[in-house]
């Protein structure tokens, strides 16, 4: 897909003048003028970005990328490699560190690059690596455009650590700029700056955010799979479904909306359409993605749901289980430590060395508890009859939630405590920890579909305790207040 129309643009085009050997003009059909760069100048211009002190872009149209913004570089191949990491990125692809590290290697200086560089190392959660290339990034862009500028620095506070600021700076950053997509996208999902904020209402913040961006992005298959998510985890997965699907047809490999889709089935119940959609999708899905191991987890779910126990075990153990996947850790523990818990609750035999393997790769990945591994950190222990390390997790997390370093406050200290007296089938005192708290539940981050983890223990809770019209009124408010008609696969729960 091209430059999108409904975003502001130069729509750069590229032609060789014939009349000085080697050279290359930059055409702008907006303003319908040139500008000439012969070979030889081009290549001592990315050696020496600056015209004394004017900015590196002075007297001269700029390339763009596929949303229309202007990029300070003036390499072609630098400009088609960051625009191929950017829609690798945005749509969950793999393949993405050696793309970027091709467009630094055409362009050195080309500071978005590096910037885009540092966001994918933080995904995968290397941290110190993606601190040095923010700080290159910085340096870098001090040449370049005031909208590189500020794109720079909203990352510069993603990456360290001060998300809530990235948040307010963004906001600030999209009126003026409203198709700098890659911007945008930190702020657009469950696990992103308005996911992980800890606030009740993140899931209409989120529509409320996005909602008036779709009259710039027009049929952009990344728009069109950010959006059907907020729209879907705010009860319109009918219209949801409609753009997930688009996107899909857009963009065929986008990881991100096969995951949009499958959480759009979820909420509605589609079960069966979930099914064959994802027995299609997820052996085609892109092992090295970001999304792999999430893929699975959903795929493994669903075939549990429908009762294809051995088959969902299959696809979980190889390839939501640490070990057998890439996927950054903050998935892979939570995906796993999720599924394994509630395929008990479902009635699924558990499986001791699965949590042992789970528990291994969660003190190997994380010195403390983070946002949404919170609200996980202690089903191994539970799991495992480890009373002494929960009891020392729910210290932890009291802790580090009276110092307010997690956005959930102390709901994962209350889910752990859930998750003990379950394990003991201690079922009216988790019923009595939990009740107070649903209605906090979007604080811990992450989707409906993972929220279910705690919503399923209610439930269950409430069935081992003979009381299955509390089950169904906790049932009849999520459809009533939320429009939302999962299945909620528990042992004993009335359909």
């Amino acid at each position: 897909m091209g430059s999108n129309p409904a975003c502001p643009t130069t729509f750069m085009t590229r032609a060789r003048d014939l009349s000085v050997p080697g050279s290359v003009v930059f055409a702008s059909k907006v303003h319908g003028t040139q500008v000439l760069a012969g070979r030889d100048h081009a290549r001592r211009h990315l050696r020496h970005r600056t015209y004394r002190n004017r900015p590196a872009h002075y007297g001269r149209r700029m390339l763009t990328d596929r949303y229309g913004n202007e990029l300070t570089t003036i390499s072609q191949e630098a400009r088609d490699l960051y625009v191929d990491g950017i829609d690798r990125m945005l749509a969950g692809d793999g393949g993405i560190g050696p793309v970027l590290d091709a467009a630094i290697e055409a362009d050195p200086e080309f500071a978005l690059a590096h910037v885009a560089r540092a966001r994918h190392d933080h995904l995968l959660a290397l941290g110190r690596e993606a601190r040095e290339r923010m700080a290159t990034a910085t340096t870098l862009v001090a040449n370049a455009t005031t909208r590189e500028q500020q794109h720079t620095e909203i990352y510069a506070a993603i990456i360290g650590g001060d998300v809530s600021h990235s948040l307010d700076l963004t906001k600030e950053h999209v009126a003026a700029h409203p198709c700098d997509a890659f911007v945008i996208a930190p702020a657009s999902g469950v696990f992103g700056s308005i996911g992980f904020s800890g606030r009740v209402a993140r899931f209409e913040e989120q529509r409320a955010f996005l909602d008036p961006l779709a009259k710039h992005y027009g049929d952009d298959w990344w728009f069109l799979t950010a959006h059907a998510f907020a729209l879907a985890e705010t009860g319109e997965w009918e219209r949801a479904r409609v753009l997930a699907e688009r996107a899909i047809e857009l963009r065929p490999t986008n990881a991100h909306a096969a995951h949009t889709l499958a959480h759009v089935l979820y909420e509605g119940g589609a079960d069966v359409d979930a099914l064959d959609y994802l027995t299609e999708f997820a052996p085609t899905a892109d092992r090295n993605g970001i999304l792999h191991c999430h893929i699975w987890w959903h795929y493994a779910l669903v075939l549990m749901t429908a009762g294809h126990t051995d088959a969902a075990w299959e696809a979980f153990t190889q390839n939501c289980l640490p070990g057998t996947t890439s996927s950054p850790a903050i998935n892979v523990f939570t995906d796993a430590a999720s599924f394994l818990w509630r395929a008990e609750v479902a009635g699924m035999e558990r499986d001791t060395a699965a949590w042992e393997t789970v528990r291994d790769h969660y003190e190997a990945s994380f010195r403390k508890p983070i946002v949404f591994v919170d609200c996980h950190a202690a089903l191994p222990y539970a799991a495992l009859g480890d009373s002494d390390t929960l009891d020392a997790t729910v210290d932890t997390l009291d802790e580090l939630a009276d110092q307010g370093r997690l956005p959930a406050g102390g709901f994962g200290a209350t889910a752990a405590r859930a998750f003990g007296a379950f394990a003991n089938e201690r079922w009216s005192l988790v019923i009595d920890t939990l009740e107070p708290v649903m209605a906090e539940l979007p604080r811990i981050g992450g989707s409906r579909a993972q929220s279910d983890l705690i919503t399923n223990t209610l439930l269950a809770a409430y069935v081992n305790d003979g009381r299955p019209e509390a089950a169904a009124a906790l049932l009849d408010r999520e459809h009533d207040d939320l429009v939302r008609t999962p299945t909620h696969a528990v042992v004993g729960l009335a359909a």
